[in-house]
Parts: structure tokens; sequence; C-alpha cells
């Protein structure tokens, strides 16, 4: 199985399975106790809309995926903030507006658009010496982030009155947390696709809260389940030629199932 680390793709694929682990167990974490699971799914099927824009345009798809991204992150974050239309609602426009304008443009562009199953579906072992840069700069941006924003972030996500209360700046939080979900959610997209992004931003936080109801607890076991699955889940796709972003999936759902079980027995 080490053999596989000679290889540069696969060492590439490795560093970036890794960072991006830490990533999405962090964020995860403040998603799921804030009740924001549903967001992220719509930011995440946005940015479907970018890709395709970027394809007809000839850019770099992730470019496009990211801006979309961001741009939807922040106009769910300040409609539903200006009660102009309910969350669930917004969610749903932005999800099947973003699909909507991805397949159109795709649609229109001239020729196949070769690389797009790997954004659907995942395939980390494409990535690129950029690709893993970037991500290594956002897991290290968002490890500052929680360390230095760790009370303030802590009480907006379990009471967000008591933080009015204390002036605590929330407008500011919740803008940058709404940027690095959506940053996180297309780095994520090689890793596990568009489709399969919303359970790597959940299901190592419901592992992990089987176990542990504080906080920081919460936020490191998270980074600790979502890097070793997502580890295990690539040698597995390697050693049997199976998707990645399916096995890491796969592997969370098999931890879950273990988690559960355990704790019953154990209990």
């Amino acid at each position: 199985m080490l053999e596989l680390l000679q290889y540069d793709f696969f060492q590439n694929a490795f560093i970036s399975t890794l960072v991006i682990g830490i990533s999405c167990g962090l964020v995860g974490t403040y998603i799921v106790a804030k009740r924001m699971v549903f967001i992220s799914g719509g930011i995440t099927h946005a940015s479907f809309g970018g890709l395709g824009i970027s394809y007809f345009l000839g850019f770099s798809p992730m470019t496009g995926a990211t801006l979309f991204a961001v741009a939807s992150a922040l106009g769910i974050l300040w409609l539903s903030e200006n009660k102009k239309i309910r969350e669930d609602s917004l969610i749903g426009i932005f999800w099947s507006a973003g699909m909507a304008i991805g397949i159109l443009f795709i649609y229109l562009s001239p020729g196949y658009a070769p690389n797009l199953m790997s954004y659907l579906f995942g395939n980390i072992l494409t990535v690129t010496h950029e690709q893993i840069l970037l991500s290594g700069l956002l897991c290290l941006g968002i490890l500052l982030f929680f360390i230095f924003f760790y009370r303030p972030l802590f009480y907006i996500a379990f009471d967000k009155e008591y933080s009015h209360t204390h002036h605590l700046p929330i407008h500011r939080i919740d803008i940058s947390i709404s940027v690095i979900i959506a940053l996180c959610v297309v780095f994520c997209m090689k890793l596990a696709g568009i489709i399969l992004v919303i359970s790597y931003l959940t299901i190592p936080q419901a592992i992990a809260g089987l176990f542990y109801k504080n906080f920081k607890q919460l936020l490191i076991a998270s980074a600790i389940i979502s890097s070793a699955g997502s580890l295990i889940g690539l040698f597995i796709s390697a050693l049997l030629n199976l998707p990645s972003g399916a096995s890491i999936v796969v592997c969370f759902l098999f931890f879950f199932i273990i988690a559960r079980i355990g704790k019953k027995i154990f209990r």
C-alpha cells in the first residue's frame, strides 16, 4: 500500500486529501452546530453554475466555481438577514438556479467538457501542485481563524442572541465564515465532487458528536476523523480502482456505523 506514495500524482493526492480533511472537519463542525447543513448544500450546487459559465467562456472551471460559490454564500446571507426571502426558499432558489445555469452553459459550449465528471463525483488523483498550494493556504487560514475567533464562533454557533448582547462582530464573522464555507466547498470538489461534498461536511461531525459535546473537542475530533477517513478512502480507491469521492464517503459511513454500534455495546 505504501508503495503508492512513490508516485508523484499519489503524493499530491495524499497531501491534498489531508489538508482538505482538516479544513472540512473544522468548518463542518461549525456548520452542524449552527444548523447550516442545507446552506452548504445550496452553495455546493450553486457553484455548478460557475463551472458551466467557465467552460463556455474558456476560463478555469475552478475560478468560475469559486466566484459563483462565494457570490451565492454572500447572497444567501444578505437576503436572509434582510428578511427579504425565507432562508429555506433562498437555498432552494440558489441550488436549482446554479445547477440549471451550469447545465445550460455546458450544453451551449462547443465540444465536450472532459473534466465534468471529476467535478460531479470527484477525482483527487488529478489534483495539481497549484491546487495543493491553495488548499494548504486555505487550511492554514481556517486554522488561524478558528484559533483567534474561537470564542465568538462558539457563542454565535450556539446562542446568537447572547452574542448580540455582548456586542460581538457577528456580521463580520458571518461574512467570513460564509466565504470560508464557499472556499471549502470548491476545494472539496476535486476530492468528493459536487454531489458528495455535503457528506464531507456532516458525517465526520456526526461521528464526533456521538462521543463529544464540548465544542473544542468536537472541532479536534471532527478534523481527525475527516482526515483519517479521507486517507483510508483514498488508499482503498487507488488499490481497488474505485472513484475516490465515493470511496471516502462510504468509508465515513462505515466509521459512523461502527461508532454507533460500538457506543451502544460499551454504553
